[in-house]
């Protein structure tokens, strides 16, 4: 289910034509990456949304498909500025780049999972910015990440107890409980997709 807040009150903007940021969010297992590719096939061939690949130091046959680069090219990136948000997470650089900009200010929404420790980065940088914080009860993510074969077992506890700020404060922030039916879930990020773009666009 979902918490939608107040989307016409949520902020007002004076250029109404650029598009939305919507910054997906939330603890390993909660199923960010399953919720954008079910709405990547949802809005395929739409041009109101873009869902771009992330730049990660990580093999690209392990989790989502991204754009593999290793650590050296990805810390020139980052000097050179070629990227739009950076962070490092569990030993692997992150990152969304520079180009999503003009994708932004065409009029098109971007969506993308990010880490909570760069929304205020966001935030400041794109003023049409929408969160997303996904989560699932604590026995659900456990068996996720564990089913994901990637960690053992003390690592999955690590992920589990590790906090940044947990819960994303503001009056930008779109909460959706993906413990029960995927399918409900799904509809309910679609919504909020949908219903952002409406009422801000």
């Amino acid at each position: 289910m979902s918490a939608l807040p107040e989307i016409a009150k949520v902020k007002e903007r004076s250029d109404r034509a650029r598009g939305r940021l919507f910054l997906v969010v939330g603890p390993s297992g909660a199923g960010k990456d399953t919720l954008i590719d079910a709405a990547r096939y949802r809005f395929k061939g739409d041009p109101t949304y873009s869902f771009p690949k992330r730049y990660i130091t990580r093999r690209g046959e392990i989790g989502e498909q991204h754009i593999v680069v290793d650590e050296a090219t990805f810390a020139k990136q980052v000097s050179d500025g070629k990227f739009f948000l950076y962070w490092w997470a569990h030993g692997f650089g992150y990152g969304i780049a520079s180009e999503i900009q003009d994708v932004l200010h065409s009029g098109t929404s971007i969506v993308v999972n990010v880490s909570r420790t760069v929304l205020d980065d966001a935030r400041c940088l794109w003023p049409n910015t929408y969160v997303i914080h996904v989560t699932a009860e604590r026995s659900k993510l456990a068996a996720r990440i564990a089913e994901r074969g990637r960690e053992t077992s003390s690592e999955i506890a690590q992920r589990l107890s590790r906090t940044v700020d947990d819960i994303p404060k503001g009056r930008d922030v779109i909460a959706i409980d993906n413990s029960g039916h995927l399918e409900d879930t799904k509809r309910s990020f679609f919504d909020a997709l949908l219903l952002v773009h409406a009422s801000s666009g």
